[in-house]
């Protein structure tokens, strides 16, 4: 399983590189024409859209790191019985607001079908909004991955590390 999890971290973290190189390149690319004088007409529209890309890709990658805000001093200072229920109860609120997330996201697409971009009429909006059913799905699966280790931390006698990277770096043990 840890095998699986740090491949997959992997693969976001890449898809993240890819996203953040794609964004500067783009950036760089739209200053150097308008400074020439010659304005992209696309350019702001897909910055935007990258940016969000790389928000949501981001957030999947920080799932799978446990990277996201969280308390882990305060539930660290619990008992184990009251840690562990405390951490089953966050990880039903996650993964159950990210299968909402997803379903909604699913049912924009539906909506945004016809819909195309205004700079660029060729590219569908719903193939841009697909970002949000995908990284739904994506930090679903990484929290499922590192759930095992999640519970391990919880049910510890002693919760070691009370800052948000000693106990992620605690429950990878």
């Amino acid at each position: 399983m840890q095998a699986l999890r740090k491949g997959y971290e992997k693969i976001l973290e890449w898809v993240v590189i890819v996203l953040m190189v794609v964004l500067a390149v783009e950036v760089t690319v739209g200053v150097v024409y308008r400074t020439m004088g010659a304005s992209l007409v696309w350019y702001d529209e897909i910055a935007s859209i990258l940016l969000a890309w790389l928000t949501f890709y981001g957030s999947a990658y920080a799932a799978a790191k446990r990277g996201h805000i969280s308390c882990p001093e305060l539930v660290a200072m619990m008992p184990p019985g009251p840690r562990l229920a405390v951490t089953i109860v966050v990880e039903i609120l996650v993964i159950g607001f990210f299968a909402l997330l997803g379903y909604m996201g699913w049912y924009v697409l539906e909506i945004l079908a016809t819909d195309t971009l205004v700079s660029l009429p060729d590219i569908p909006v719903s193939w841009v909004q697909s970002v949000i059913p995908i990284s739904a799905v994506l930090i679903i699966i990484a929290e499922l991955l590192t759930l095992p280790e999640a519970l391990a931390w919880a049910r510890a006698d002693h919760a070691h590390g009370a800052t948000a990277e000693g106990a992620a770096r605690e429950a990878s043990h």
